[in-house]
C-alpha cells in the first residue's frame, strides 16, 4: 500500500544509518540520546472523532499523557482482535512493572469502518479487551483525516453475496508522546512482551 511503503521508506534510511554507526565501534558515553523513529517524519498524528458515548474527542484531550493508537475495525475476523489483545496485554505488563506510570498511557482504538462501527458497536468491541481502551468513530471524512495524519491506509473490499465485506488496512500500533507527537511504531503484531519492551524504552 502506498502509505505503508512511504512510511517505511522514510524510516529505513535513519535505521540503516544507526546500524552503520553502531557497527563502527562502541558508543561514546557522550553520544546523544536515541531519537524515536517517527520524530521528524511526516507522521504528525491528530484526530477529532466521537467516542462510544457520542462525545466529541480530540487528540488534544490527552495532552500530558502518552497515547497508544491502533486503527482497525470491530468486524475484523482475524487481525485486529489479536493485535489489540497483544497491545493491551503489553500495556498491562508495562503498568504492572511501572505502577507510577500506569495512568500515564491511554490506549485508543480508531475504526476504519465508520459505516458499521457505530458508537454502540465500538463500545461493545472495546469492552472485550479493557475498560481503559477508548474506542473512536466518526464521519468517513473525519476517519480519513485521522488515518492520513498517521499514514494509516485502509480500503473496503468487495462484498460477498450476502453483502458482508472486509476492510484491508495497515495494522500499526503508534506510541504518541505527552505533547501529542507520534514517537514510534509498536510491535502489536509480534507479542505482548515486545509491546511492553518498547513502552519501557520510551515512556518516562
Amino acid at each position: 500500500m502506498p502509505a505503508y511503503s512511504k512510511l517505511f521508506a522514510r524510516l529505513a534510511a535513519p535505521a540503516l544509518l544507526c546500524t552503520m554507526l553502531v557497527a563502527c565501534g562502541p558508543v561514546s558515553p557522550d553520544a546523544p540520546e536515541e531519537v524515536p523513529s517517527l520524530y521528524g517524519s511526516d507522521v504528525v498524528g491528530g484526530f477529532d472523532l466521537v467516542d462510544s458515548t457520542g462525545k466529541q474527542v480530540s487528540d488534544t484531550d490527552f495532552l500530558g499523557r502518552y497515547q497508544v493508537v491502533y486503527f482497525g475495525y470491530a468486524y475484523c475476523p482475524d487481525v485486529c482482535p489479536f493485535d489489540i489483545q497483544r497491545m493491551v496485554q503489553g500495556l498491562n505488563a508495562f503498568a504492572a512493572a511501572n505502577p507510577d506510570l500506569a495512568d500515564d498511557v491511554q490506549p485508543i482504538f480508531i475504526t476504519v469502518d465508520p459505516e458499521r462501527d457505530t458508537p454502540e458497536v465500538i463500545d461493545e468491541f472495546t469492552a472485550n479487551f479493557s475498560d481503559d481502551l477508548i474506542g473512536l468513530t466518526g464521519s468517513p471524512e473525519a476517519i480519513e483525516a485521522a488515518a492520513a495524519n498517521y499514514f494509516a491506509s485502509y480500503s473496503r473490499l468487495e462484498p460477498n453475496e450476502r453483502g458482508d465485506y472486509l476492510m484491508s488496512h495497515t495494522n500499526f500500533g503508534y506510541l504518541v508522546d505527552r505533547e501529542g507527537k507520534p514517537m514510534t511504531l509498536l510491535p502489536v503484531d509480534q507479542s505482548a512482551d515486545a509491546v511492553a519492551a518498547e513502552l519501557e524504552r520510551w515512556v518516562r
